[in-house]
């Protein structure tokens, strides 16, 4: 049982797992299993009774899975995590890791159309099952539709000239690939900051294809349910919109931010930070894995007796 590093670099393993403060008889939950690293890394420090249970709703990380007792993989979108476990016996655990974003072998398998590094067709979806692609989205979208996508999810400022520019190509025929849309949005970027900007257009369509916000809010509301007192919730996010969700969550008991008091005064919050400011990678591990420098890595403990 090898980690499969071509398809994906697990990030900031030994703090995930430190994070998790792992019991071996325990339960514990990877929602984002990709090339299966951080999940190896759990099974291997778990007993014959204690159990991982695995999901991702991306075909090609089943290929990654193996052959255990108490191994479970779950072929399904984290969205729907309290269902899933449900299905098979397990109401609650001790330990969740939720690694969010794109996979490397995403990134890296061209064809996916995650990628600003190659020609493919706008594609972007995580689950090939999903009917709505980058295309239809830069195709058929109103001009506020699209708006509110690159201002919300891709925190771009010019959004309107971007938009426009969208418009006015798609009035002469489709926009069909990666490589065809940024030559028909490069002149809304800065000077010699044009990869960046096109990262943030890819980022923007990426999460309205994959619904990635509402995904994440309902995993969320979800953990107080799913994890015991006492057990871990280990989340690393890698744009701003998803650590701020996670971050509100943890820190203020809410997705939005808004504090709930009892009686007398007391913040209502299932969970109580374990560090008080998000965990960043070094200067070893981004060097050796690129991925690694955006990711922002937060633990917090379930309250509870």
């Amino acid at each position: 049982m090898k980690n499969n590093l071509a398809y994906h670099i697990p990030v900031m393993l030994s703090e995930c797992l430190d994070g998790l403060n792992i019991n071996p008889d325990g339960i514990y939950v990877d929602v984002t299993f990709g090339g299966g690293g951080h999940s190896r890394a759990i099974h291997e420090r778990l007993s014959e009774k204690g159990r991982l249970i695995a999901f991702d709703q991306d075909p090609d990380a089943a290929k990654n899975t193996w052959n255990a007792r108490n191994f479970d993989f779950i072929a399904a979108n984290f969205a729907y995590l309290s269902n899933h476990l449900r299905l098979i016996g397990v109401q609650q655990v001790d330990g969740i890791l939720a690694d969010l974003g794109v996979s490397s072998h995403q990134f890296d398998e061209i064809t996916r159309g995650f990628s600003i590094r190659g020609e493919a067709e706008l594609d972007m979806r995580m689950n090939q099952n999903i009917s709505v692609t980058a295309a239809d989205i830069i195709n058929n979208y109103e001009e506020e539709e699209l708006i509110r996508v690159f201002r919300n999810y891709g925190e771009i400022q010019n959004a309107h000239k971007l938009v426009r520019s969208i418009l006015t190509r798609r009035s002469n025929g489709k926009v069909q690939t990666t490589t065809e849309l940024m030559d028909t949005v490069a002149h809304c970027a800065q000077k010699r900051k044009e990869n960046k900007y096109f990262a943030q257009v890819f980022q923007a369509l990426r999460i309205e294809v994959n619904d990635e916000m509402s995904v994440l809010k309902d995993f969320l509301n979800q953990c107080e349910k799913v994890i015991k007192p006492g057990g871990r919730l280990v989340v690393m996010s890698y744009h701003s919109l998803e650590d701020r969700m996670v971050k509100n969550y943890m820190k203020r008991g809410s997705i939005t931010g808004e504090i709930e008091k009892d009686f007398f005064g007391n913040i209502l919050k299932p969970f109580t930070e374990i560090v008080r400011h998000p965990i960043t990678a070094n200067e070893e591990e981004i060097e050796n894995n690129s991925r690694a420098r955006s990711a922002k890595l937060r633990i917090a403990e379930r309250n509870g007796e």
